[in-house]
C-alpha cells in the first residue's frame, strides 16, 4: 500500500493532462480545477453575466494572500463589468484595486456619468410605456413592460427591485410559458440575492407545469434545486437534483452554473451520502451524468478510486482540489463537511472486510498519523458507525463480529415460535368451520 501512495500521485496527474488535449482545443480542455493554481481565465470563460463578476471578486476576496492571484481576478471583474451597466459595482472593483493595476483601472467618472445618465432616460421610457399599457388594459402588454422592468434592474444590480418586477408579471401571465418564464427570471435573481427559499417556491410552480417546460429548461430547474439544497445542506437531495441534470444543459445555464459545477458538486456530494450501490447505479453507471464527469476528469478519477477501494489515491484527489475548490462562491462553505463524511466513509469501507487492522498502514494509507487516525477511529466506533475495539498499545483495530451460533439459535427459535403460532391459528380457524360458528351467528341476525 506504501508503494501504490508513492506512485498514485504524479503518475495519474499525468494521464488526466494527457486526457483530451488535442491542438486548437487545448485550452478548453485543459483542467480548470487541479493541484496547480486556479487558471483564473479559463474558469471565468465558462460563465457569463452578473455571476462571472461575481465569482471573480469572491476569488479575489478569498486570494488576498496572494496578491497576483487577487489582482488578476480583479483586472477580469473591472474589465467585465464595464461591459455593463452596473456602476455600483465598477465603484466597489475600484475601492478593491486601490491603483494597484495602473491609472487604466481607475476610477471611470465619465463612463458611469454617461450610463447613469443613459439608465435614467430608459427607465423613464419604460415607466411610460407602461403607464400607458396599464390605461389600455392589454394584460401581455402588461406583463412585458414589467419584465423589461425586471431586466433593466437586474442589468443594474437592483436586485430586489428586479426580483418584484418579474413577480408582478405573474398576474399578466395568459399562457403556462409565460408563467415559466416568470419562475425562471424569479429563480435566477433569487439565487444571486442567495434567497434560496424563494428558488424551491419558484422551482416548485415550473414544475408544476410540465407541458410547458423543454429539455433545457428542466435541466436548469434541476440544477437550481440542486443549488438550492446544497445550501441548505441536504447534500443527498443536491446530489439527486444533479445527478438527474440532463446534457441537454451544456452552456445554457451558464449565467448561473457551469456543467463542470454539475460534475463537481453531484460528484462531491453523491461520495459524501451515497451508499456502494447507489454510488455504482447512480453515478458510476449513469451515461447521462458521465457526460459531465469527462469535464472534470479529476472527480471522475476520485469517484472510481472511491469505489475500488483505492482510499489513499481518491484522497490524494481531494487534497489537491481543494485549494481551488475553497474559491468556489457556491462550495466553499460545505466543502469541510463534504471532505469530512468522504474521509469517515472510507475509513469505514476500510475496515469493514478485516478481522483485524494494522494501525500503521492504515495511517500510510490515509495520509495521517497513528493518534490522529486512533481519535477517528474512536470517533467512529463511539458514534457507532465502526464495530470494533482498538488495541492501543499494539496498534491493532479488532473488528466486532457478532456471534454467528447465537444468532443462527435465536433465528431458529424465532422461526419455530412462529411456526407454531401459524399452526395454532390454523386449528382455530379449522375448527371454526367444522362446528359452523360464523354461519350460526349469522342466523342469529
Amino acid at each position: 500500500m506504501e508503494g501504490d501512495d508513492d506512485t498514485s500521485g504524479p503518475m495519474i496527474d499525468d494521464e488526466i493532462y494527457a486526457n483530451g488535449v488535442d491542438g486548437d482545443n487545448e485550452k478548453r480542455s485543459r483542467p480548470i480545477m487541479s493541484s496547480e493554481q486556479l487558471d483564473i481565465e479559463a474558469y471565468a470563460s465558462l460563465y457569463s453575466g452578473r455571476t462571472k463578476i461575481m465569482r471573480l471578486l469572491f476569488i479575489a476576496q478569498r486570494s488576498q494572500s496572494n496578491e497576483a492571484m487577487e489582482l488578476e481576478a480583479l483586472r477580469m471583474a473591472y474589465d467585465e463589468i464595464k461591459k455593463g451597466e452596473n456602476t455600483q459595482l465598477h465603484r466597489e472593483v475600484v475601492q478593491k484595486i486601490v491603483g494597484r493595476l495602473g491609472p487604466e483601472y481607475g476610477m471611470d467618472v465619465a463612463w458611469c456619468d454617461t450610463v447613469d445618465r443613459r439608465a435614467e432616460q430608459k427607465k423613464e421610457k419604460l415607466e411610460n410605456e407602461l403607464n400607458a399599457y396599464r390605461t389600455n388594459l392589454i394584460k401581455e402588454s402588461i406583463r412585458m413592460g414589467y419584465n423589461d422592468f425586471g431586466d433593466f434592474y437586474y442589468a443594474h444590480g437592483q436586485l430586489g427591485d428586479a426580483f418584484k418586477s418579474y413577480v408582478r408579471t405573474r398576474d399578466y401571465c395568459t399562457t403556462s410559458k409565460h408563467i415559466v418564464h416568470m419562475c425562471m427570471s424569479s429563480t435566477l435573481v433569487s439565487i444571486e440575492m442567495g434567497q434560496f427559499t424563494h428558488v424551491t417556491s419558484y422551482i416548485t410552480k415550473a414544475e408544476q407545469i410540465p407541458d410547458a417546460l423543454d429539455p433545457v429548461t428542466v435541466a436548469k430547474l434541476r440544477c437550481a434545486a440542486g443549488l438550492a439544497h446544497l445550501e441548505s445542506k441536504k447534500y443527498k437531495l443536491a446530489a439527486r437534483k444533479f445527478l438527474e441534470t440532463g446534457p441537454e444543459l451544456g452552456n445554457h445555464y451558464n449565467e448561473v452554473i457551469a456543467p463542470q459545477d454539475v460534475a463537481t458538486y453531484g460528484g462531491l456530494c453523491a461520495l459524501a451520502t451515497f451508499d456502494r450501490m447507489e454510488l455504482k447505479n447512480k453515478v458510476i453507471d449513469n451515461l447521462n451524468f458521465r457526460n459531465f464527469l469527462e469535464l472534470v476528469p479529476e472527480v471522475r478519477e476520485l469517484i472510481n478510486d472511491f469505489y475500488s477501494s483505492h482510499y489513499a489515491s481518491c484522497l490524494d484527489y481531494l487534497g489537491n482540489l481543494k485549494a481551488n475548490l475553497l474559491l468556489d462562491i457556491h462550495l466553499h462553505d460545505h466543502l469541510e463537511t463534504l471532505y469530512g463524511q468522504i474521509r469517515h466513509k472510507a475509513l469505514i469501507q476500510y475496515t469493514h472486510p478485516f478481522v483485524s487492522v494494522d494501525l500503521h498502514m492504515m495511517a500510510n494509507a490515509f495520509k495521517t498519523d497513528v493518534a490522529g487516525l486512533e481519535k477517528e477511529l474512536e470517533a467512529l466506533i463511539t458514534d457507532n458507525q465502526v464495530q470494533a475495539r482498538i488495541d492501543s498499545h499494539n496498534k491493532v483495530l479488532y473488528a466486532r463480529h457478532a456471534d454467528q451460533r447465537n444468532a443462527t439459535f435465536q433465528r431458529v427459535l424465532q422461526t419455530g415460535n412462529e411456526f407454531d403460532r401459524d399452526v395454532k391459528s390454523m386449528l382455530l380457524r379449522v375448527n371454526l368451520i367444522k362446528h359452523e360458528h360464523n354461519l350460526r351467528s349469522s342466523r342469529k341476525h
